[in-house]
């Protein structure tokens, strides 16, 4: 039986199992790998808008809802190379002291996460009311890059700015980081809005998006993760794919499928439908990523 059939065995029996979207990766191969080695496979975990501080009837386990998460990756048998949050770690407030102190307890929450390596970004919620001031006290920059095993990753700020533009400033940075990397670099782009127009009616869009992806487009090889609008979606902009990530607190409707973007009602009969957080293991020298869907379930189911 090959490591994909087993990895996906182990998730079933874990209680973690869910949909597989697979970008063209062949099989699950990381074990297999040479720690340390140029172009090594790995894989790392997505999570996004756990929008800690929320109430309402979307979600009677608010409170819950991230811990059981938290426990979800802790109970993995092998242990992702890092943890990133797409944004939105907190729910909006107009009140400072109250945005420090969810910003606060999520990073406490978080903290009991195994893997030790984990990066975050601000969500509108987190950062448009005071352009990422109390972001920045707790987690530091907002838009960064780093490096991993032969991938390039950008986190792209597009949220600080109140009318939701990445900005010319940030725009020069990211021109000048690209100009650093080979036409065939293995790129990774983390942000929150998606740099499409999805569906801008309901904010589901980035003002001055499709200048990022200008810059993005000469690079062969750039996959970009997103969250903000509750829900997996794939989409194609030329050759760069872009993914969307489920939330962790509660599901919106596909776009435009209804008049108002309202949470989807929490169903009893199904708790936590709709919610969950995802592997992405990389192919590093093919450039390809299989994405594995968890769901966030009871505990004990």
């Amino acid at each position: 039986m090959d490591n994909h059939i087993n990895r996906r065995s182990f998730l079933r029996l874990a209680g973690l199992g869910g949909a597989i979207y697979v970008s063209g990766l062949s099989g699950w191969v990381s074990a297999a790998a040479k720690p340390g080695a140029a172009n090594e496979d790995f894989f790392f975990i997505q999570l996004s808008d756990s929008h800690w501080g929320f109430e309402g009837a979307p979600n009677p386990d608010a409170h819950g809802t991230l811990k059981k998460a938290v426990a979800a990756v802790n109970s993995l048998e092998q242990q992702p190379d890092f943890v990133v949050f797409t944004g939105d770690l907190t729910h909006t407030t107009d009140d400072p002291q109250e945005r420090r102190k969810r910003l606060a307890e999520f990073k406490e929450i978080v903290g009991a996460l195994k893997v030790k390596t984990v990066h975050f970004m601000p969500g509108e919620h987190d950062a448009s009311l005071d352009h990422g001031e109390a972001y920045q006290e707790f987690f530091g920059k907002t838009h960064y890059t780093f490096d991993h095993k032969g991938v390039h990753f950008i986190t792209i700020d597009n949220v600080s700015d109140p009318t939701g533009a990445i900005g010319e400033e940030q725009l020069a940075w990211l021109a000048a980081d690209l100009a650093q990397q080979a036409a065939d670099a293995r790129i990774v782009v983390f942000t929150h809005r998606p740099l499409f127009d999805l569906y801008p009616q309901w904010d589901w869009a980035t003002r001055d998006g499709a200048k990022a992806v200008d810059l993005l487009m000469p690079h062969a090889n750039v996959t970009v993760f997103y969250g903000h609008i509750h829900q997996e979606n794939h989409h194609m902009t030329g050759h760069i794919a872009h993914h969307a990530a489920k939330s962790l607190i509660f599901p919106l409707p596909a776009p435009g499928s209804q008049p108002k973007r309202t949470p989807l009602p929490w169903d009893d009969a199904y708790p936590y439908r709709g919610l969950g957080f995802r592997e992405v293991v990389a192919e590093v020298p093919k450039a390809e990523y299989e994405l594995i869907e968890l769901p966030v379930k009871k505990e004990g189911a």
